[in-house]
């Protein structure tokens, strides 16, 4: 994929790392900075579920 800032994740279930666009638009609905979504990301995996999961748990 490119990097195409106007594109938005295709899979809401995983999240990938790799695309600048993702990491943008995952850190905007979480609510979260981009240390965080890849420290949530590092813990547990890329599904979007369980890095909600440890997120709200870090709260």
């Amino acid at each position: 994929m490119s990097d195409d800032k106007t594109q938005i994740a295709h899979d809401r279930a995983f999240i990938n790392l790799s695309e600048p666009y993702e990491i943008r638009d995952w850190t905007n609905s979480l609510g979260v900075t981009e240390t965080q979504l890849r420290e949530a990301v590092a813990a547990v995996g890329s599904s979007a579920e369980k890095v909600r999961q440890y997120l709200a748990s870090q709260s």
